[in-house]
């Protein structure tokens, strides 16, 4: 495992002809408890960036490092220089990783009680794959979203492909995760949280709705939708109101459509 520099100023050393590149291999397997796997160029800088993401280990190749150096100066951890097909080895053939490859601990996560009351949040109702999930994430950081809500069961670890798709969304919304989410809804409408469930058989269309914060929006997995006591804990249920011959959307997009057609002040 790659240590700690204590000297904050010093820049990562470039490589020396034949020096620094060895097969690498994890310092531990990746996705055991309390060490996740990020790689790509937007999760790893943004990653890099938090002062708060506690880092293990930074693989970078040669190109991937002399362009961190360039970009964002003293790094927190110095990069491991390594072969692009080193990476590979570890993430399989078919990961866009950029270079570059960190292990770091999950961030810190919130529970209901630590969110303020001016909250927006997003709740996922069983979406699995890990792909959806990190386009909403993407899109919660990017329309200032609060925290998602999920449970600790139905819901990938946010690492790996989840954070690639995040594109360094993780590091700007929390989860919050919870044992049921039926349970987390009815707590959320106690303390005041307008709970929207997005539903494409709703009767009401999303661009009538004018909700205030505190707000929750609730989304159901494709296919699937919300499942049934999830419907009963929502206040109001809307559909995207579509025009042409097709009537769903995936749901990463229909997250962006409904937070951009709310636009929750």
């Amino acid at each position: 495992m790659t240590t700690r520099r204590d000297d904050k100023a010093a820049r990562p050393r470039g490589p020396r002809p034949g020096e620094g590149r060895r097969p690498a291999r994890p310092s531990r397997p990746a996705g055991a408890e309390g060490v996740g796997v990020l790689y790509g160029w937007h999760p790893v800088v943004q990653a890099l960036g938090n002062a708060g993401r506690r880092l293990h280990r930074l693989l970078a190749t040669e190109n991937a490092a002399a362009r961190l150096a360039a970009e964002l100066g003293p790094l927190r951890i110095t990069p491991e220089l390594v072969r692009p097909g080193d990476i590979n080895a570890l993430l399989g053939p078919d990961a866009v990783h950029q270079g570059l490859y960190l292990e770091a601990e999950p961030l810190p996560a919130p529970g209901l009680d630590d969110l303020p009351d001016n909250a927006l949040l997003l709740a996922l109702d069983q979406i699995t794959d890990p792909h959806n999930v990190g386009a909403i994430v993407r899109t919660a950081a990017a329309f200032g979203v609060t925290a998602i809500v999920t449970t600790a069961r139905h819901a990938p670890g946010a690492t790996g492909v989840l954070a690639k798709s995040a594109s360094g969304g993780l590091e700007h919304v929390p989860f919050v995760t919870v044992r049921n989410l039926a349970e987390a809804l009815i707590e959320l409408g106690e303390r005041g949280f307008t709970r929207i469930g997005l539903d494409s058989e709703a009767a009401v269309d999303l661009d009538t709705i004018t909700p205030a914060r505190p707000a929750v929006i609730v989304l159901g997995a494709e296919g699937k939708g919300l499942r049934e006591r999830t419907r009963t804990c929502c206040d109001v249920l809307a559909r995207i109101p579509f025009t042409g011959e097709i009537r769903s959307l995936n749901v990463s997009n229909a997250a962006a459509i409904t937070l951009y057609a709310l636009r929750v002040r």
